[in-house]
Formats: structure tokens, C-alpha cells, sequence
């Protein structure tokens, strides 16, 4: 989890965020949730009052809070500016993983190690690339990343230009067909990538009225790990966008799977 600083024109204002906050409450719609962070002192509590409601909270100590500021250009252009990181979660910290059905790693300021990557690949694993491959030396970069450090991971997820960590697009997708079962490459409303067992398709997602994109891709991955694991790629593909699209349009997850099922029939999915 972070604290995140928002600033829009004059106004300043903060908020929990982190992309495990919101995979967790798109999670917890379906079961049990349960989050592992680390937090410093220096993280207002009173901000997880309504979240510990839905999602059961795991917290580290840590001497610093992951902390951004946020700098809002327009509704969805905004400048980031790490603040302050957490520590890095350790091996030993992780609890038991065979109790649980899936494990969502979203790390946003590489609080996840190599080493503990490494522990985490062997459970269901889905991982969403931004925070194994931003740099913090002038704002917010993205650097390089070795393929095979993804071997093993069931899903990822990376915006698109996240994944320019793999160099170019189709450099991406040849390196990931040989290191992950499922990729999805999203690019906000536009036409996004996806890759399963060395087959690439392209999808297009609903279009909705988006005032806050905040939250979109560990939405999206939330959900598709969630329904990949009830339902065969395609219906599962579909399903993920139609269920961020709800989010995006409303800014909550109370909305039924009719709905769902109903904005599903929006997306279309072909082989490329």
C-alpha cells in the first residue's frame, strides 16, 4: 500500500493507494482478501478504516511509508514523484503460500526483491511489471528488466509503456512467450496486447466515460486472474474488461456479474 499526495491546480489532498489496495477490493467482490504491505509510522491510519472492512490486512514494519505525489495535468495525464519507500519485503516475511488460491504481487517502488520473486513464482502467481521496473532518478522512469527473471510467473500484467522494460513491443512479446503463460499489455481505452501459451491477440476494451483512470490495470488484473482461473482464456479476457470498465465508469465494484456479463458482450477479441 502507499500514501499517495494529490495535487490538482490548488488543491492538495491524500489518499491510500498502491496497486495492492485496489486489486484487493476488486478481489475481495469475489472471496476472501488478504493484503501484505509494509507501512512506517509516518502512514495515517485512520485511511484503512473502510478498507480492513472488505480485505484482511498483513503489515510489516517499516521506518518509511512508500509515499508519492501525484501532480494531476488533466483527468488522466498526471507527473509522478516518489517521496519516500518502504522496505523491501524478505523471503522470510512472506506467510505460508500454499493457504492461499492466488497470489497478486504489486509491488510500485521495487519492494519486491529477486529472492522473493523467486519464492512467489512457485504459488498461482500474477504480477504486474510497473513496480519491478521503475527508475527514481528524475520523477518516475522505467529501466530494464531481464526476461528471465518473468520465468515462471503465471500472469503478468504492464501498461504499454511499461513494457518497454523488454525493449520494443515485438521484442516484448518474443521474449514473454517463453517466460509466462499469460501477458496482457494495456493501453488504457485503446486496442491492448495479449499472449497465452505463445498465441498473441489483440482486445479492445468497452468504451466507457472515464473521469479517474487511478486503479485501472490492478483492476484489470485482479479480475482476469480471478476469472482465468474459473473460466477458458477468451470468456475470462472478456469478462476482466467489461468488470474494469464498470469500475472505471462508477469508481466502486458495486455492480453484479449480470452487469458484467452484459458489458462483456462489448469487448471484442481477435488472433493476430
Amino acid at each position: 500500500l502507499t500514501r499517495d499526495i494529490l495535487i490538482k491546480g490548488r488543491r492538495r489532498s491524500e489518499r491510500v493507494g498502491g496497486g495492492a489496495y485496489y486489486s484487493a477490493l476488486a478481489l475481495s467482490t469475489f472471496g476472501e482478501a488478504t493484503v501484505l504491505t509494509k507501512l512506517g509510522g509516518d502512514f495515517p491510519k485512520q485511511f484503512l478504516n473502510e478498507f480492513e472492512k472488505r480485505v484482511k490486512l498483513m503489515v510489516l514494519p517499516s521506518k518509511e511509508t512508500t509515499t508519492y505525489e501525484l501532480t494531476y495535468l488533466n483527468e488522466n495525464e498526471r507527473i509522478l514523484r516518489l517521496l519516500a519507500r518502504a522496505e523491501e519485503i524478505k523471503p522470510h516475511e512472506l506467510p505460508e503460500l500454499r493457504k492461499f488460491d492466488l497470489i497478486l504481487a504489486n509491488p510500485v517502488a521495487r519492494e519486491i526483491s529477486v529472492e522473493t520473486l523467486e519464492i512467489l513464482k512457485r504459488a498461482y502467481l500474477a504480477l504486474d511489471l510497473q513496480g519491478l521496473v521503475r527508475e527514481f532518478n528524475d520523477g518516475v522512469g522505467i529501466g530494464k528488466i531481464e526476461p528471465g527473471h518473468l520465468r515462471g510467473v503465471k500472469i503478468l500484467h504492464a501498461d504499454a509503456n511499461e513494457i518497454s522494460a523488454l525493449g520494443s513491443l515485438e521484442n516484448a512479446i518474443d521474449s514473454l512467450k517463453g517466460n509466462v503463460e499469460v501477458a496482457l499489455i494495456s493501453d488504457g481505452s485503446n486496442r491492448g496486447i495479449a499472449l497465452r501459451k505463445g498465441k498473441v491477440y489483440a482486445y479492445y476494451p468497452p468504451r466507457v466515460s472515464v473521469k479517474d483512470s487511478t486503479g485501472a490495470g490492478d483492476t484489470f488484473l485482479a479480475a482476469f486472474s480471478y476469472f482465468y482461473r474459473e473460466r477458458p482464456f477468451i470468456p475470462a479476457l472478456k469478462i476482466a474488461n467489461a468488470f474494469t470498465a464498470l469500475f472505471l465508469e462508477r469508481r466502486d465494484y458495486n455492480f453484479t456479474m449480470d452487469e458484467v456479463s452484459e458489458k462483456a458482450l462489448e469487448v471484442r477479441i481477435e488472433e493476430i
